[in-house]
């Protein structure tokens, strides 16, 4: 089962010449989940080799502009094309009116629009895992949100299984989903005899906005990916707690300290080159990248390796040259 996030938009409070305001898409096989939907998300779909999906469920973190205005926009697409799957926007208290209040402005839809407001500790199931909203400090009710799978089946062991004569088929079936078996001469093979134990799911946790806070680590305890914003650098880290941000070695602290295995930062400030941001973090987690647009992470299963970004194919510009790494 495939898992990536795609980032459609990595810069602060304005868009710039390189970078959009905040989106990123979460895939897990067929599902795609959005997760913000700043000022033009569905130009930068579209400009992605993904395109415009028929998504089903967008998370916003916080109801800042930077983060919804891509909003109204793209539920007009949906309905111009005659969308008739229903779309589930969940989010913060203060989702349902900002839904309403932009109804002024989508108009009527032909396809059911759900909202659904969400608190920390609140879970979000589906079909092999779930999402979390956990706490952050970034005023207005914001969260964040922590996709974690469910737990996979440890491996079989097919040199223990033959050892043992347990024939191939629906007995080795059985034993993979936890079930003795009994084998002709009457001996009795335990599960635990061939199969190993249990591994963990993947985990992507993204915080949108916020300050510090220890509810991010507690979020991302062993996380696969921690996407976390760094819109300023140490020199103004009193600035960072005044607005409700972080700088990038605060983030890179955090990042430590929950023992996640890759750290990206996003929500960069113009007044700062990436290379800077990623600098600054790295001398404290060196296992930190710094998106742009369009560019994805990759994560494998553990045993197949470790997450990894994946730089998007980009024609170069003036833009382009100022924002490399």
């Amino acid at each position: 089962m495939d898992l990536d996030l795609v980032f459609l938009g990595t810069s602060a409070s304005a868009p710039t010449a390189a970078r959009g305001t905040a989106a990123t898409l979460l895939r897990r096989g067929g599902d795609r989940v959005l997760v913000d939907c700043g000022e033009g998300t569905q130009r930068q779909l579209l400009r992605s080799d993904i395109g415009l999906v028929d998504l089903e469920d967008v998370f916003l973190t916080h109801l800042h502009a930077d983060h919804v205005l891509g909003l109204p926009g793209m539920l007009k697409t949906f309905a111009l094309r005659g969308r008739e799957a229903p779309v589930a926007v969940h989010g913060p208290r203060g989702t349902r009116g900002l839904l309403r209040a932009l109804g002024v402005v989508v108009g009527n839809v032909p396809y059911e629009l759900e909202v659904v407001e969400l608190r920390p500790g609140d879970v979000v199931e589906r079909g092999g895992y779930r999402i979390e909203a956990f706490a952050v400090i970034h005023g207005g009710g914001a969260i964040g949100y922590a996709l974690r799978e469910d737990g996979r089946p440890g491996r079989f062991d097919v040199e223990a299984a033959d050892a043992l004569g347990v024939p191939d088929g629906p007995a080795r079936g059985a034993l993979q989903r936890g079930e003795a078996v009994t084998l002709e001469g009457g001996r009795v093979v335990r599960p635990d005899e061939v199969v190993g134990l249990a591994r963990l799911g993947r985990s992507v946790v993204l915080t949108g906005d916020t300050a510090p806070a220890k509810s991010v680590v507690e979020a991302a305890d062993g996380a696969d990916v921690l996407v976390h914003e760094a819109t300023f650098l140490a020199d103004e880290r009193a600035r960072a707690r005044d607005t409700g941000h972080s700088t990038a070695a605060e983030a890179a602290e955090l990042a430590r300290d929950a023992g996640v295995k890759l750290l990206a930062l996003t929500h960069l400030s113009t007044r700062y080159f990436p290379r800077d941001v990623r600098d600054e973090a790295r001398a404290i987690f060196p296992a930190t990248v710094v998106p742009r647009d369009f560019d994805a992470i990759d994560v494998p299963f553990p045993e197949r390796g470790a997450p990894a970004l994946v730089k998007a194919e980009r024609e170069e510009s003036s833009a382009g040259a100022v924002e490399r790494l």
